[in-house]
């Protein structure tokens, strides 16, 4: 469990692992470390998914404003 197998995961791997540890906490019948351990695994898994979208957010930003930048100047170009 430690950061580096959390960074080697890709999204939809992270997700689900996430939605499984939810689960488990969810339903209880854990002892309070087996509780502790779950949570603390929980929050690596979120890390790893804040960093999967926030990397998607920029690649689209990138490529939004890269877009919007040939467009302008092809507009400023024929206008």
């Amino acid at each position: 469990m430690t950061s580096n197998v959390s960074e080697a995961l890709g999204y939809e791997q992270a997700r689900d692992e996430l939605i499984d540890v939810v689960r488990r906490l969810e339903v209880g019948g854990t002892t309070l470390e087996e509780s502790l351990a779950l949570w603390e695994r929980g929050e690596e898994l979120a890390k790893v998914c804040r960093q999967w979208l926030e990397g998607a957010r920029k690649r689209l930003d990138a490529a939004l404003a890269e877009e919007q930048s040939e467009t302008g100047s092809d507009e400023d170009g024929s206008g």
